[in-house]
Parts: C-alpha cells; structure tokens; sequence
C-alpha cells in the first residue's frame, strides 16, 4: 500500500510541474491547445476557449501542449520572456509546493509565528535547494549511488511508512529535486530549453541546434534513466536475498 502511495504521489509533483508551465503559459498570453492529467488515450475531455482539459488513461503526472507549435520556428516566434517564464513555471511550481509543505509542517509541529510561516519555509526550501547543487558533483565521483524511479519509490516507501510528517518531508525532498533536476543546462530538460534559447539570443543561426540537441538530450535522457533502473533493481535484489 506504501509503494502505490509513493507512486500516486511522485504522480502528483509531476503534475504539479506541469500545472506550472500551464499557469505560467496561461499568465503570460501562450495559448494552450491541451492540458491532460496522465498520459495514454484521453478518456474525458473539455474544451474551455482555446484550451482542451482531458483525463488521461494513466493519471500520472500530465502533459502541456501549446498551440499552434508544429515547428520549431513557430515556437522561436513567441516573444522571449514569455518563453522563458513558461519554462521557468514548473520548477517554479515544485518550489513553490516544497514551500507549502515547510509551512504545513511548522504547522503540525505547532511552530506558529510570522517566521515560522514566511520567513523559515522559504528559508529551508532554498536551503534544500543548496544540498542538492552541492550533491551534484557526488554523481560523478560515485555513479553506482544514481538512482532512479524504483529505487525512489522502495527508498520512499521504507521513510515514510505510515507517517503523515515523513510523507509531507518526502514529498518537499521530491519536489525541490524535480525542480533543480529541471534546471539542469541540459536538453530537453527545462534549464535545456533556456540555455538554447539563450543560444538563439547570441546567435540566430544556433536555432537549427534546438533538435539535434534535443535529440541527443532524449537518448542520453533515457540511457541514464535505464542505467539508474538497472542499478535499482540489483540494490532491491539483493534486499530481497540478504
């Protein structure tokens, strides 16, 4: 029952991530064709204006689709802050959460001041932010500790337990690693996709690198992503067979 809670919540901050570039777009006039919660075939849908809400057949985590961006250029088009704080809205979102989540637990912890409320959420979530910048370069000096979906859903479910404390600290650890993993310089992530818009704004010319880069971002993106699950399931293995 852990495992499935673990899931359904990392479901949720990816859909919080998404229900940032989807606010942000909205706030900054990019017209959306579709906002889904989950993936697969829609199995409801409406459409309000412009925008078509749909519930997808897995609902994990969800999608945004701009409209009208059938090619790259089409997207190049649309101004360049706009751009950038559509990008920027979802790691925004995920920070935003892991502030809510300090505040909630200051709350149950009985913590009810101006500081407690304000100050020390925003304190510690760019705190967390900090360890986990500061823990990036571990990656390289240990690439045996990367780990990916399965193992952070067994290392989850074993924290949290059925603490609701632990399973709002988990989620604010979650959620400020979605945000900074995000802003990673590296396509197609969402720090990828600025850093080739800055690329256009040094030289135009730099646009026709927006795919190649993206698809090379892709195949690196999903060999780590098999590589983390690989070492995953040899760590669970080998729990299971101590």
């Amino acid at each position: 029952m852990t495992y499935l809670m673990i899931i359904i919540l990392i479901g949720f901050l990816i859909f919080i991530h998404e229900l940032g570039h989807f606010l942000a777009a909205k706030a900054s006039g990019i017209p959306i064709a579709r906002f889904s919660i989950g993936f697969g075939p829609v199995l409801f849908s409406r459409k309000i204006k412009e925008t078509e809400y749909c519930l997808s057949a897995f609902p994990i985590g969800g999608y945004v689709l701009p409209d009208g961006i059938e090619q790259v250029a089409d997207l190049y088009n649309i101004p360049l802050r706009k751009r950038l704080f559509y990008t920027l809205g979802g790691p925004l979102a995920n920070i935003v959460f892991a502030v809510i989540g300090f505040i909630l637990l200051n709350l149950i912890a009985g913590n009810i001041s101006f500081y407690s409320i304000i100050v020390d959420p925003v304190h510690q979530a760019f705190l967390y932010i900090y360890k986990i910048i500061c823990s990036l370069g571990l990656i390289f000096k240990n690439p045996d500790q990367i780990s990916g979906i399965a193992g952070i859903i067994t290392l989850g479910s074993e924290f949290v337990g059925l603490s609701f404390v632990r399973l709002i600290n988990f989620a604010v650890l979650i959620s400020v690693n979605l945000a900074v993993f995000n802003l990673l310089p590296f396509p197609p992530l969402d720090g990828g996709v600025i850093m080739l818009y800055l690329f256009e704004k040094i030289n135009p010319k730099l646009l026709r690198l927006h795919i190649p880069l993206a698809v090379t971002g892709w195949v690196l993106l999903l060999g780590l992503i098999l590589y983390a699950t690989v070492l995953d399931i040899g760590r669970i293995s080998t729990g299971l067979t101590a």
